[in-house]
């Protein structure tokens, strides 16, 4: 009966290096970010991710959209389990001017599987791979995945999440609901 217990609070969690301690699903930390896009305290304002290795698309390019950043790695399960909510937020709101983008931070042996991975998964949004400044802007310090920033249409952050369980797929798309009308 242990072991049944143990299984589903291991899954429930962030992937992150061994050495780091676990941490709570969501967390508070809020990049400061200040309209317009990119935030203003970024050192690169063209900072962005890489669509296909050919298109660069900068964080600016979004502004008037509610934005969901969706830091993940093909290889992290609980970074997989959150995908059909995202896929499913972006079917619902994504005429409300909702756009998700994933990006893969899972390393360079990572981003080749990121294709096939899309496939697999039917993902619809777009999927890059973020600038070393973006990625050190969002993710500092913090390695673990998957980690999904909610930005305002002003491209304020307004929720950041840590992990990925079933309980967080209410929130945010209340977040998102939210967001996208102005509260």
């Amino acid at each position: 009966m242990l072991i049944a217990i143990g299984l589903p609070a291991a899954f429930l969690q962030s992937c992150r290096p061994q050495t780091e301690t676990p941490k709570s699903p969501e967390v508070a930390r809020q990049p400061p970010t200040a309209y317009p896009m990119p935030p203003v305290k970024a050192t690169n304002p063209d900072m962005g991710w890489t669509v296909a290795n050919i298109q660069h698309v900068k964080l600016a390019d979004l502004k008037d959209k509610v934005v969901i950043l969706d830091f993940y790695a093909t290889w992290c399960e609980p970074c997989k389990a959150a995908i059909p909510h995202l896929i499913e937020l972006n079917k619902r709101y994504s005429a409300s001017g909702l756009q998700i983008v994933g990006l893969n931070v899972g390393g360079t042996d990572d981003y080749e599987q990121v294709p096939a991975f899309a496939r697999s998964f039917k993902i619809p949004y777009q999927l890059g791979i973020p600038d070393p400044e973006l990625e050190q802007f969002f993710l500092g310090d913090d390695l673990s995945i998957p980690q999904t920033f909610v930005l305002d249409r002003k491209g304020r952050v307004v929720k950041h999440y840590v992990g990925y369980d079933e309980s967080m797929a209410p929130l945010l798309e209340s977040q998102v609901i939210a967001t996208l009308s102005g509260s």
